[in-house]
């Protein structure tokens, strides 16, 4: 017999596969092709406090290794997503973790406030997000805005808050540190690296907003690493993202120290990546006699 499960900030998952947010909707889309019964847990596209348009299109470029996109956070808000989305995901037997933006710390709160009665299981917040009062800069590239929101967002949140980290910073391990000391109960990482894209018949950026986020298997080193160094940074748990296709990438995510891992892109050309990552898992344990996941967890040091 082989354990898959996993703690997640108090919460138990029946393995440590997750989706990404913003490639897996809410599970809708991909209910025909995936058992959602099988995920972990079922991290949803992002929810702001009021319905949000998102970027003028082009917003998806496809680039060697990987994509690049510049949705601009595009979705319903709160309300929608309470009345339509919780409904359908509480079918089935897996975790709810909600994706939460904002464009200000009172924005955050807001969501986080209303989804404290709400029969969801953990809130990642999306600090990627540019303040808008602070010139635009993300909340996630300045160590004491992502201190700042942590704090306020623990103040406001019934559930177990996770921190989901910019790579687009100096020092990775800095801003983990920052989450920690905020109070977040976990962070995630990587978010998109900014990238951008020339048309060259058109003359012109790929992209209506010239610049995007690269994700995809070319960022899996770059993930892999600041996993590692966030990992060894604090000591909460962390979840591991970035490039995720097979489960030979998932396995060394966790072996570098993630207690779980989502799956993003890999979605959008194979929609049934996640469960296959999940069988792989197990056949990788039983092959090697580990009886627990816990035993390949962080066992790389």
């Amino acid at each position: 017999m082989i354990n898959t499960k996993v703690n997640l900030a108090g919460i138990e998952l029946n393995n440590p596969v997750m989706t990404a947010s913003g490639t897996f909707g809410s599970g809708m889309e991909y209910s025909e092709f995936v058992d959602l019964n099988r995920l972990g847990a079922v991290v949803t596209k992002g929810v702001a406090n009021v319905p949000w348009p998102g970027n003028p299109t082009p917003r998806v470029a496809e680039v060697y290794g990987g994509m690049l996109n510049a949705i601009g956070l595009q979705n319903p808000g709160v309300e929608v997503f309470a009345r339509r989305d919780i409904p359908f995901l509480k079918q089935y037997d897996t975790k709810i973790m909600v994706n939460v933006c904002g464009r200000t710390l009172e924005d955050y709160e807001e969501v986080v406030e209303r989804l404290a009665e709400e029969p969801v299981d953990l809130l990642e917040i999306n600090i990627s997000c540019p303040n808008v009062k602070e010139g635009g800069i993300a909340f996630g590239q300045d160590p004491r805005a992502v201190e700042k929101v942590t704090r306020g967002v623990k103040a406001h949140a019934r559930q177990p808050v996770i921190m989901k980290l910019s790579p687009n910073v100096a020092d990775i391990s800095l801003m983990a540190k920052a989450a920690e000391a905020g109070g977040a109960d976990g962070i995630s990482l990587i978010n998109t690296l900014t990238g951008m894209k020339i048309d060259i018949a058109r003359r012109t950026f790929a992209l209506a907003n010239k610049t995007g986020g690269m994700s995809g298997p070319a960022i899996k080193p770059i993930a892999v690493r600041m996993v590692y160094e966030a990992a060894r940074a604090v000591k909460i748990p962390v979840i591991g993202m970035g490039g995720i296709v097979t489960p030979e990438d998932a396995l060394e995510f966790l072996m570098a120290g993630a207690t779980a891992v989502s799956v993003g892109t890999a979605n959008f050309f194979n929609p049934y990546a996640t469960v296959e990552i999940i069988e792989g898992i197990e056949d990788f344990m039983r092959d090697n006699h580990v009886g627990n996941i816990t035993e390949i967890i962080g066992c790389v040091k």
